[in-house]
């Protein structure tokens, strides 16, 4: 915390001496950002439910002049409603992983002119769709890095994004769980590589994750990671359809203190098709599990520890850590989101099915339905979720009900 806060008050004199340098105005940016919840959770083996009001408000300040910036953010995280597990309370009530906190959740230095930028200090990292990097903006505490990022335009259509961190602050909250610290120590190095072609924009990427400081637990997720992503949308005739398309493919090892011994695949393919305010979706997601091993043996499956889970594989999270026999995810999405000038700008509906089995052993784990609708009313995002899932061999039945308000002003 002291090297943090040293390296925002180094920032703030760098970018107080620029200002003197080039004579130009600092401008300052308030950033607020504040939800307030409400999550049921009726889970099956449990007797009692959880039901959580929580209220998340990030709040600080962005100062700017020229291509320097600098940037201080706190994060605090109150349990209205207590009656859930929140990971470490001990609660025999189901899981919801907002733990009640206070942190200094960002405090940056950046620099950015002439297609390159330069970040340094604690820090959003967010890579591509966010599968194997994300802030996991979906639980109310994020995830940032104590990190060095580079990003460059090398020319029009290629770029370069590369980032070393040396501890990752978990979603856990300032206090942690006993299965994961707040605070992890460690090597990590990200690094991306895009092209944009007509069609779309071909990525390769690489994903280094050597944890240092979370014991066994930690050394069973590292994990390197190589593969590639081609993502890009195409007009249909006349009609108004247009066509949007992902595929990736990449190679997950055991890497640094892992005593796994294992190498197995992701991929993804997934097509959507809209016009106006419909879409519809068709996706199947693999998680592979190595070959030759016994199955249901140790992690010897593809994982994304430092990914935003949700909005992956369901939103009951059965899955944030993937089985020892991997799971595949064929998954149909059909939505509808109508926009307009006024006080409600947009509002919408969704809703979308999975069935999960497993990569090796071939099971059924169980089948989930998720449903949403939201409006954006003004600086307001008012939405309620639900998801059922319907466990046939892997966890219990469980539904999940959310009802939120976010505001952000920044």
């Amino acid at each position: 915390m002291k090297d943090v806060v040293a390296s925002a008050l180094a920032l703030a004199a760098c970018v107080a001496g620029a200002s003197a340098a080039q004579a130009q105005e600092i401008v300052l940016k308030p950033l607020i950002d504040a939800r307030l919840r409400y999550e049921h959770v009726d889970q099956q083996g449990i007797a009692d439910t959880a039901d959580a009001v929580t209220l998340r408000v990030r709040s600080g300040v962005q100062a700017s002049t020229g291509p320097f910036s600098a940037l201080v953010e706190a994060e605090s995280m109150l349990a209205i409603g207590p009656h859930y597990n929140d990971g470490y309370n001990g609660k025999p009530l189901p899981v919801v992983g907002d733990a009640q906190n206070i942190e200094l959740n960002r405090a940056q230095l950046r620099y950015a002119d002439h297609g390159v930028a330069l970040t340094a200090g604690r820090q959003l990292v967010t890579l591509g769709d966010q599968r194997f990097v994300g802030s996991a903006s979906w639980r109310q505490n994020q995830r940032t890095f104590d990190a060095v990022r580079g990003q460059w335009t090398v020319v029009p259509d290629l770029s370069v994004d590369a980032t070393y961190a040396w501890s990752e602050r978990d979603i856990t909250g300032i206090q942690g769980t006993p299965a994961r610290p707040q605070a992890i120590g460690g090597n990590f190095w990200f690094g991306n590589v895009a092209y944009a072609m007509p069609l779309g924009t071909l990525t390769g990427f690489a994903y280094l994750i050597d944890e240092r400081s979370n014991g066994i637990a930690g050394a069973r997720l590292s994990s390197q990671t190589y593969g590639g992503r081609y993502a890009g949308n195409h007009k249909l005739g006349g009609g108004g359809w247009t066509l949007g398309y992902i595929a990736s493919v990449a190679r997950q090892s055991d890497y640094a203190r892992n005593p796994n011994r294992y190498a197995a695949t992701y991929w993804l393919g997934e097509a959507t098709l809209s016009r106006k305010a419909l879409s519809g979706t068709l996706g199947y997601e693999v998680l592979g599990a190595a070959r030759g091993g016994a199955a249901g043996t140790a992690l010897t499956s593809v994982q994304t520890p430092l990914g935003s889970i949700f909005g992956f594989q369901g939103w009951a999270d059965k899955f944030a850590t993937t089985p020892p026999d991997g799971v595949r995810d064929g998954y149909a999405t059909l939505g509808a989101t109508w926009k307009h000038a006024g006080l409600v700008s947009s509002y919408g509906i969704g809703a979308t099915v999975h069935r999960f089995d497993s990569d090796r052993a071939a099971r059924h784990y169980g089948d989930e339905l998720d449903l949403i609708a939201q409006a954006k009313i003004a600086r307001y995002t008012v939405a309620a979720r639900y998801a059922h899932y319907r466990a046939d061999t892997f966890a219990t039945d469980t539904d999940k009900l959310w009802l939120s308000v976010d505001w952000v002003f920044n």
